[in-house]
């Protein structure tokens, strides 16, 4: 990758350079999904995921009053798995799906390029930009999506506290750096005092920038955002940037445009931060609780009756993958954030 030498670069910028740069960034010019990418997601393990995702967003939907037009936006869809499957469950359910405008938020013209090879049907859209969304109510699905932005991380000194950043001086040596900085100010921007008992932060502003937007919106219009991602509900935060080359953990200033960048969510955060919205309340599982409530594995069961036993097998392999405690199911966690005074828990109820 090249990269223009610069000194001191934020460490949220460095990532940003490394994941989003128009020509060499990770994201902007490759397919990291599936068996020849990086990593897999749950939607590309078993499309049962996304069919329970679907049924999810039927009995949401019914929960806001079954609106006769409504926005179903899924931010950063990957290679457009889920979406598809999603698009050829609703079709069985046709009042929601007459009433769907499906739409998908991407920056990477190069993932818009492979979703639309995937999503054939006219009741797609792409939006660049989200303030230019109609009045619709909105439900939200961000699968994997707010672990790949960029963060900062700040580091508790003796004398204060530092941040971490980037010298891009030699890219080939590229080295960490750090500088202190006013966490005061940091905390009135995010309304909420982030460096509460802690040592580290790691936090992303333009996450909250999204969840901002994104709670007054449904505050103003109704609808939600349901949040899948691995991450942690702790009140104390850990450091947990990684990178990922070739299914394997790597340095992060090594590989600089070849490799994913990303980091486990803290989840208490997200819930310190939407607590600032009077009408907005959220609820959180863990993957393993949410899809089995949801009943994936009758779902499985149902399928599986009419298959080959190979295929039966590696059906509930795939399942396992997805809810065993030891893999998927306990690492990656459910978040709905919501109107308070909408009591849905469908999905959340054990």
């Amino acid at each position: 990758m090249k990269i223009v030498k610069k000194n001191n670069l934020p460490l949220d910028q460095f990532i940003n350079l490394a994941l989003y740069e128009e020509k060499t960034g990770y994201y902007m010019k490759k397919n990291p999904f599936g068996k020849t990418g990086d990593f897999i997601t749950a939607p590309n393990i078993t499309r049962l995921f996304s069919e329970i995702i679907a049924v999810w967003t039927i009995t949401f939907w019914k929960s806001i009053g079954s609106p006769k037009q409504f926005n179903l936006l899924e931010l950063g869809a990957g290679n457009g798995e889920m979406m598809k499957v999603i698009d050829e469950t609703l079709m069985n359910f046709p009042d929601c799906y007459k009433a769907c405008n499906f739409i998908i938020h991407e920056k990477s013209n190069f993932l818009i390029n492979e979703q639309k090879k995937n999503l054939k049907s006219k009741k797609f859209s792409w939006l660049v930009n989200l303030e230019k969304i109609n009045k619709n109510p909105t439900i939200f699905l961000a699968n994997e999506f707010f672990d790949a932005i960029p963060i900062k991380q700040f580091f508790k000194k003796k004398d204060g506290w530092i941040e971490r950043f980037v010298d891009l001086n030699d890219p080939k040596k590229a080295k960490f750096k750090e500088k202190k900085i006013n966490i005061e100010k940091i905390e009135k921007n995010l309304n909420f005092k982030i460096s509460k008992n802690q040592s580290i932060i790691e936090y992303s502003p333009e996450t909250f920038k999204y969840l901002k937007f994104i709670c007054n919106l449904i505050q103003r219009n109704d609808g939600g955002i349901l949040i899948i991602d691995y991450g942690y509900a702790d009140s104390k935060m850990y450091e947990t940037l990684q990178a990922v080359n070739n299914h394997k953990y790597s340095n992060i200033l090594e590989n600089i445009g070849d490799s994913d960048i990303t980091y486990n969510i803290n989840f208490h955060s997200f819930e310190n931060f939407i607590n600032q919205f009077k009408n907005i309340n959220s609820i959180f599982t863990n993957q393993k609780k949410f899809l089995t409530s949801m009943g994936i594995i009758e779902r499985a069961e149902i399928i599986s009756k009419n298959i080959v036993f190979s295929k039966k097998t590696d059906l509930f392999y795939r399942i396992r993958r997805l809810i065993d405690e030891k893999q998927m199911g306990e690492l990656f966690k459910v978040m709905l954030i919501k109107k308070k005074k909408n009591n849905f828990k469908t999905g959340f109820s054990n």
